[in-house]
């Protein structure tokens, strides 16, 4: 196995466990809260601003560890 493929790899398995991780700790839990079908809808789409944030300070994070390093 190459080391492009290792790395795809890594990211793929980065990507789906971060996904399984927001559904699990914040979606599911902003959905269940609600009992009408709006407030859910309406929940699940705020929780995209989490994903939002969480995003950008990942992020911004690997740009301070790339800038650090070189």
């Amino acid at each position: 196995m190459s080391h492009t493929a290792i790395i795809d790899l890594l990211i793929l398995c980065a990507a789906v466990f971060g996904v399984v991780a927001f559904v699990g700790l914040i979606l599911a839990p902003a959905w269940s809260a609600q009992s009408r079908l709006w407030e859910r809808i309406a929940a699940g789409f705020l929780s995209l601003y989490v994903l939002a944030v969480l995003v950008g300070i990942g992020a911004l994070a690997a740009l301070a560890v790339i800038y650090l390093a070189t």
